[in-house]
Parts: structure tokens; C-alpha cells; sequence
């Protein structure tokens, strides 16, 4: 790529998409062209469905401000996203969706933002366009993922916004091998601001996000970043302690006063079955940690590239 000033970088996850990329393609260029001198968009080729890729290469043929980049398999939306990252050059980066729902013509109200001296800008989709079931799990998603994470966050944004240079060089700084952008780039600070935009109906390929995915998805974030299903272990460890010391009170008084020597086998069965499961389920997450921080000392690259235009 070019060692010439850029104003704005854009990255583009494509995972499909195929129908989408010109229309998107058309849409930011007249966009950019529009509020700045200089610009470049990135498409990042995460191996989807479609073959998205012989489109991204006819476009920048014949345009020398698009980027490609193929990676060699599919590493997931935020691997491509921070594939992107990398390679941009520019001093403010817009991340956004290749499917549409992302309206170019909302960097303008971004970009506009961005200038009032702020670092990071995020889009808030306040009428999202998704399907009722996709609206209530990404709620529900984000509850529980800020809960788990101590991080306060919006089911109505997501990756798209602008963030400036300085925001993105901390962010590319942090050597995790799993990375997720909302979550890092409210970790790194600096100051923020939501916008309000317009969010477009999905019109083409469905949604990639499915309830296992993510489910998958927040457990390798809680896991990655942050600590607290291990100390709601041992709340939940004392809880147990304190419910156990209070039955066996129980147990011996009715022992001494009605001289019992043995209580039914019911409630023995049923505390052992209990520990016994409990036990299991705090040794599958300390597991799951473990197995974190064994990733983690692999120092495997988040992404490979296969092909780069």
C-alpha cells in the first residue's frame, strides 16, 4: 500500500456479501469523495459463502484507492476486521459491515463528529432492522456479556464507527491472540461519543450470527476478558458452605431432640448428586481458562493472509 497521507481508512469484514459489494463500493466512494481529499477502503475476505473475492479484485483493478486482502480460511468477523486494521494507514478508520445495513452515507455524520475532538464515535442503531428473534437475542447477548465482562454495553452498537489513529495503534498494541474490537476499544479509553444513525434492512444474504455462534462467541469473550465467572465460583463455593453449615445445624438438633441417629436417604442422595455436579461444572471452567491461557502461549498469528491486492 501507499506511504501517501490518508484521511479516512474503511474496513470491510466480507464474509458472502457478493450482491452487496458494488452497490457498497459506489456508495462510499461518492461518500468519501465527498469529505475528504484522500481515502482507502479495505475488504477483507473472511472465506465465506459466494465468491466475493473475484469481485473485490475487479474493483480494485480499476480503482487504486480499494484494498484486498484473502485470508487463507475463515478466521472469524473480528480476525478480518483486525486484519484490516493492520493494514490501513489512515488517520481516522471507519469499521463497518458489508451487507448494507451499515449506510455509507452515515460516515458523514460520523466523520463530522469525529472532528469536534473526539477520539472514538460510535454508531447507534436506534431502529435497528433485524427480525424480532435477532433483536431479543442480541439483547440478551449483550446483558449477560456485560454483566460478565463489567463493561457497560449497547445491544445497539456494534463495530461500525470512526475511530481515530491513535485509538486503533492501542488497540492493534494489545498481544492477545482473541481479539474483539467493542470490547478493546472501550478498554484502551479515550473519549467516546454515540451518534445516532439510521440502520438499512438486511437485503441479502441472512445473518452468519446464529444462537450457537454466539453463544460460542461470549464464551470466548468472558473468558478472554475477564476473570469474573472465576470469582462467582467462589461466591457461589461460600453460598453452598453457608447453606451446608446451616442444614447440618438443622441436622443435629433434630438429632438431640428427637434422637434421630439417621435422616433420610433422599436428602444425602440429593446433596451428593448436587456437589457432585456443581464440582464438575468449577472444574469444566477453570478448564476452560486454562485452555485460554494454553492458546494464549501458542502465540499463533490471529489471521494468515492468502492473497493481497
Amino acid at each position: 500500500m501507499s506511504n501517501k497521507q490518508i484521511d479516512i481508512s474503511v474496513v470491510i469484514p466480507v464474509y458472502g456479501c457478493d450482491e452487496s459489494l458494488i452497490d457498497l463500493y459506489n456508495r462510499l466512494t461518492s461518500v468519501l469523495k465527498g469529505i475528504v481529499k484522500s481515502y482507502e477502503i479495505i475488504f477483507v475476505d473472511d472465506c465465506g459463502i459466494g465468491n466475493p473475492w473475484k469481485i473485490i479484485k475487479e474493483i480494485s483493478i480499476n480503482d487504486n484507492s480499494v484494498h484486498g486482502l484473502k485470508l487463507s480460511r475463515n478466521f472469524g468477523q473480528h480476525a478480518a476486521i483486525i486484519a484490516g486494521l493492520e493494514k490501513s494507514i489512515g488517520d481516522w478508520i471507519v469499521v463497518m459491515d458489508c451487507d448494507l445495513q451499515d449506510r455509507p452515507e452515515e460516515i458523514i455524520k460520523l466523520y463530522d463528529t469525529s472532528q469536534k475532538s473526539v477520539d472514538i464515535v460510535f454508531a447507534q442503531r436506534v431502529d435497528r432492522r433485524d427480525s424480532f428473534f435477532k433483536r431479543v437475542s442480541s439483547k440478551l447477548f449483550y446483558k449477560v456479556l456485560g454483566y460478565l465482562t463489567d463493561t457497560k454495553l449497547d445491544a445497539s452498537i456494534a463495530n461500525f464507527g470512526i475511530y481515530s489513529r491513535k485509538v486503533i495503534d492501542a488497540v492493534l498494541s494489545m498481544k492477545e491472540t482473541h481479539k474483539i474490537l467493542p470490547i478493546m476499544v472501550r478498554w484502551v479509553g479515550f473519549s467516546s461519543i454515540s451518534v445516532k444513525v439510521k440502520h438499512a434492512a438486511r437485503r441479502h444474504s441472512a445473518s452468519s450470527y446464529t444462537v450457537i455462534k454466539l453463544i460460542r462467541l461470549s464464551l470466548d469473550i468472558v473468558i478472554s476478558f475477564s476473570d469474573k465467572p472465576l470469582r462467582l465460583i467462589i461466591k457461589v463455593g461460600f453460598f453452598i458452605s453457608f447453606l451446608s453449615g446451616v442444614y447440618a445445624i438443622k441436622i443435629i438438633y433434630f438429632a438431640l431432640v428427637n434422637s434421630i441417629s439417621v435422616l433420610g436417604w433422599t436428602s444425602m442422595m440429593v446433596s451428593m448428586w448436587f456437589i457432585g455436579g456443581l464440582l464438575v461444572s468449577i472444574i469444566g471452567v477453570v478448564g476452560l481458562y486454562v485452555g485460554k491461557n494454553f492458546d494464549e502461549t501458542k502465540f499463533r498469528p490471529v489471521y494468515i493472509i492468502d492473497e493481497c491486492i
